[in-house]
């Protein structure tokens, strides 16, 4: 059967851009194939954490590799590629988008090009009835992680994928994407000068194994089990709220939030829920380095957006209490 224009009847304010064009697409039938560049890359970073990390552990290499952790993921992939580049949830000066989706190429994920394609594609595929179990984090545990972390999905009628302007035609992020491993070398090359093999096994090998592998043990929770306030209905896939995640992933964790608001630049929506890439982003704010921050209180109304009976008192208090704040 086909799936027509299978981008979803909310408005398009709720996402930031569209840029999955579904006419004739069907996100539920493709073949999954082993990746060599995806896998012996992370293969590569993981062996090398593992055995150089052992090897040359202190204390030292374990406080840059938890800071260097701390600054790509909460600046380059929450702040920069997510909440920025791929949702359009905040404005800021062309100079400090670069500087944070610079540092989200450092997680090791993928380029700017290739972190929008990879997400947005997602995104299309879970917001209908089916899709195919790759997208839906839908298979047991390890075939899961075998699948994300080093293989790729080709879809058989795959959708038309568009750019916009100012993205595809930037040569900076061109060239990020082009250099997206080499982009490592020269962290490594300054580490290797400043504290020995062991700052690059753990500021360089380390962080990209922890992070990359770290994204996807969240992904698969986020959308397998946990807390939901929202219901989106239609949708094939729903997100979870990852307990006791929120602060390490930057905010990340709390995904049934971003599934009921996709544009919104805060994700811990409620009491309790911690979100590092909020508070960046509000003092960003304060030194004039951001505006037009958007949060549930911004967005247009999404008639499949439903509260569960958990979060129905909450909900209906949402969004006046950001708008508050």
């Amino acid at each position: 059967m086909t799936i027509a224009s299978t981008s979803p009847p909310d408005r398009h304010a709720n996402f930031g851009v569209h840029r999955v064009l579904a006419d004739a697409a069907d996100p539920r039938f493709g073949r999954v194939r082993w990746s060599p560049v995806k896998s012996l890359w992370l293969t590569g970073m993981t062996t090398a954490a593992i055995v150089g990390g052992a090897l040359t552990f202190s204390w030292d290499a374990l406080a840059l590799f938890l800071v260097t952790c701390a600054i790509t993921l909460c600046g380059g992939h929450s702040l920069g590629m997510h909440r920025r580049l791929i949702h359009n949830s905040y404005d800021c000066p062309r100079w400090l988008e670069y500087l944070l989706v610079y540092l989200g190429v450092l997680v090791g994920m993928a380029g700017p090009y290739g972190m929008i394609r990879t997400h947005d594609l997602r995104d299309w595929a879970q917001r209908n009835p089916r899709c195919h179990d790759y997208f839906a984090h839908r298979r047991p545990f390890l075939q899961d992680g075998w699948w994300q972390l080093h293989c790729e999905l080709t879809l058989d009628r795959p959708p038309v994928f568009a750019f916009e302007d100012r993205i595809a035609n930037d040569r900076a992020y061109r060239l990020m994407e082009s250099t997206l491993i080499w982009q490592q070398l020269p962290w490594a090359l300054l580490f290797l000068a400043l504290g020995g093999w062991g700052w690059v096994f753990w500021g360089v090998c380390a962080r990209v194994a922890v992070c990359v592998t770290g994204h996807w043990l969240v992904g698969y929770f986020a959308h397998n089990s946990g807390h939901r306030d929202w219901h989106v209905e239609g949708a094939g896939v729903q997100g979870y709220n990852v307990r006791f995640c929120g602060l390490i992933t930057m905010g990340e964790a709390w995904h049934n939030n971003h599934h009921a608001f996709p544009g919104s630049a805060r994700l811990g929506l409620y009491e309790g829920q911690a979100d590092p890439g909020w508070w960046v982003l509000k003092a960003l704010q304060r030194l004039g380095l951001a505006w037009n921050i958007k949060t549930p209180a911004d967005l247009a109304p999404r008639p499949q957006l439903v509260a569960l009976a958990a979060g129905v008192d909450r909900g209906a208090l949402l969004v006046p209490q950001l708008a508050a704040n």
